[in-house]
């Protein structure tokens, strides 16, 4: 798959159908619609996979460590085993496989949709199949039924005052929905610990199901009028949030339908997967496990950026105005360089090339909303920004990361509310590290306890008294 970017002072379509790469075949191995049978048979034959590749391969050397990846966040170091997707830095995140343009054109998509539900894309990671509709939309119908939230939560979003950070109330009533934990009940009832992953799948559909009702008291408590309407079984997850947040417009839920999908999962190490790998480890039950991710999630340096974008974007329109030159933009960048700060929305710390996530969105507005003032002038920094950063010479990857282009489709929608988006980012992605969360426990993996050392121990490693 290669994507090109596109120079022009006007708004130009983007068409990215011949770089789809070819689907040599579609894995679907099962017509059953029950997901947890369908693991059911499937995990045996990973944990066999597993067992022999271990015992055969099990000391084989696969890399080495050097000591400034020790002090730079642990960067290439392969430390983690993450089944759901694997990130390229060359080609992006494939979700068990699939790229993005693939799972856009194999998912089910709902009717007279053209973007891929949800749904389909937790189907397939969890299994590594391809879902038919009928198996997506019988997620859809469990997770419509699984939606009700626990009234002692619902009194404390209620209650909590209108100061205190969407996030941290999002964060606070998942922890708070612990009461409903069916694996912590199972383990303190002393559970065999082969069926540890059958507990933590029931946790992972109850938490999925409510977390776009949580979601929504919070929007509506915050930013309207305080009432949510109902869940739907006819409806799909997606719509049944967009309605639940209060939007009508057939448009915007397919957008919610994208953006839940494409946020769902980017492997394992970055900071809200690895945490929920992380606390997962200790059995910490899905709950406080995926809690703990929303807290990393929060931070500046991950959810919270694409936020950061749009202050940013802001405080650039206000200083130039609404036409703005390309000539105007790059002296606009340059003293954002050099008053030391980064350029958010640009780079990555894996990727090399412009993420999948911020194209599908880019074609996204391409075909809803070519003409919106905030779109032209992503488009037109994704024209300049690059040059810039090259020309700059310490960024290792010019190119835009997701972050650049979620809030704008979101702005022009009419959800304004900037503080809001991160939990929008987090209820996407409980698909990919609750479906991980599930295969950590059924193929029995242990604590996590890596080996810290410190730098007068890290000097007579390496020869230094």
């Amino acid at each position: 798959m290669s994507f090109i970017r596109i120079f022009s002072k006007s708004v130009l379509r983007v068409n990215t159908t011949n770089f789809l790469p070819a689907i040599s075949s579609v894995r679907n191995v099962s017509d059953s619609t029950n997901l947890k049978e369908v693991l059911a048979n499937l995990i045996p034959k990973q944990q066999q996979e597993v067992k022999e590749f271990r015992q055969s391969h099990g000391n084989k050397v696969i890399g080495e460590i050097v000591v400034d990846q020790l002090y730079g966040g642990m960067r290439g170091i392969k430390g983690l085993v993450t089944e759901t997707s694997v990130l390229d830095p060359d080609e992006g995140i494939e979700f068990r496989g699939y790229s993005i343009p693939q799972c856009q054109k194999l998912l089910p998509k709902a009717p007279g949709g053209e973007e891929p539900l949800p749904e389909g894309l937790f189907w397939l990671l969890c299994t590594g199949d391809v879902p038919t509709q009928q198996q997506t939309d019988a997620i859809s119908k469990d997770w419509a039924l699984r939606a009700d939230v626990p009234p002692h939560v619902v009194q404390m979003l209620n209650n909590f005052p209108n100061t205190l950070h969407p996030m941290s109330q999002f964060s606070a009533a998942i922890t708070a929905m612990n009461s409903e934990s069916k694996f912590a009940k199972a383990y303190s009832e002393g559970v065999n610990k082969a069926l540890y992953w059958e507990y933590t799948y029931e946790d992972t559909m109850d938490l999925i199901a409510k977390l776009p009702t949580i979601a929504a008291i919070i929007y509506r408590n915050l930013y309207r009028d305080g009432k949510i309407g109902v869940i739907d079984a006819d409806k799909d997850w997606s719509q049944n949030f967009t309605t639940m947040l209060g939007y009508d417009d057939p448009t915007f839920t397919e957008l919610m339908r994208l953006y839940l999908t494409i946020h769902s999962d980017h492997e394992g190490g970055n900071v809200s997967a690895h945490s929920v790998h992380l606390v997962g480890s200790a059995l910490s039950d899905p709950y406080l496990s995926f809690a703990a991710g929303m807290n990393g999630l929060a931070g500046p340096l991950h959810g919270l950026a694409n936020q950061e974008v749009l202050v940013w974007i802001t405080k650039l329109r206000e200083k130039l105005g609404g036409d703005v030159s390309d000539d105007q933009l790059k002296e606009f960048i340059w003293n954002t360089l050099k008053s030391g700060q980064v350029v958010p929305g640009y780079g990555h710390a894996v990727l090399r090339k412009t993420d999948p996530r911020y194209m599908c969105q880019r074609e996204f507005a391409f075909k809803h909303l070519p003409g919106d003032p905030l779109f032209r002038l992503v488009a037109q920094l994704y024209d300049v920004v690059p040059d810039v950063l090259l020309e700059h010479g310490k960024a290792k990857n010019p190119w835009p990361n997701v972050d650049a282009h979620s809030g704008v489709l979101l702005q022009h929608f009419g959800m304004t509310e900037m503080n809001y988006y991160t939990v929008l980012f987090g209820v996407s992605r409980a698909l990919g590290v609750l479906s991980s969360l599930i295969w950590d426990r059924a193929l029995g993996l242990p604590l996590e306890r890596p080996k810290s050392m410190s730098t007068s121990g890290l000097k007579k490693l390496v020869g230094l008294k």
